[in-house]
This record gives structure tokens, C-alpha cells and sequence, in this order.
């Protein structure tokens, strides 16, 4: 597991599309189609980004709306990780062996 907590998708949105572009949250989530408040959560990293909004996102940006939710994945699974369960038992025999 990396010990390094994940980057957001919202901060990346931010600092790499946002602040270079010299735009303001407004005119961009008047972009996206989205409320002030929604993207405010999302680049705040207070909620996940959606898949609805990383097509949102992937159109306005010509990118790859898979790779807004593989950021927002890996980092939920890291966030998953850290709350690793302890009461789950190893299975006795490989499910490999019974296909």
C-alpha cells in the first residue's frame, strides 16, 4: 500500500486546469453544467467525483473520463485500505483451483 494519501481528482481539476486557465469555480461550474456548490465540494475533496461529472469534466477538458474516476478510485481504495477489515478469514482452498 502507498503510504502517500492519493491526490483528490478535485485538486488535481484545480491546480492543473483551473488556475492555469485563469478562470474562476463560477464560470466553471457554469461550464460543467454543475452548481457552484457541487464543484466547490469536489475541489475541496469534501465528496467524490462522480462518473457523471468526470464525463462532464473529460468533455470540457478533451481528457479521458476514465482517468478522473481512476483518480477518485485509487484513492478510495486507499482510503478503504487504511480501514482494513479484521474479521475476514482467508479462504482454505483457491477459487483458481475450482474453475
Amino acid at each position: 500500500m502507498r503510504k502517500r494519501r492519493p491526490t483528490h481528482p478535485g485538486e488535481v481539476l484545480l491546480e492543473d486546469v483551473i488556475k492555469p486557465l485563469g478562470i474562476t469555480i463560477t464560470e466553471v461550474a457554469k461550464d460543467l453544467g454543475v452548481s457552484r456548490k457541487t464543484l466547490s465540494e469536489i475541489i475541496n475533496g469534501r465528496c467524490a467525483l462522480s462518473p457523471e461529472i468526470a464525463v462532464r469534466i473529460g468533455k470540457a477538458t478533451s481528457t479521458s473520463p476514465g482517468s478522473w474516476l481512476a483518480m477518485q478510485s485509487t484513492l478510495d481504495l486507499w482510503k478503504a485500505m487504511l480501514k482494513e477489515p479484521k474479521d475476514v478469514t482467508k479462504f482454505q482452498q483457491s477459487v483458481a483451483a475450482h474453475r
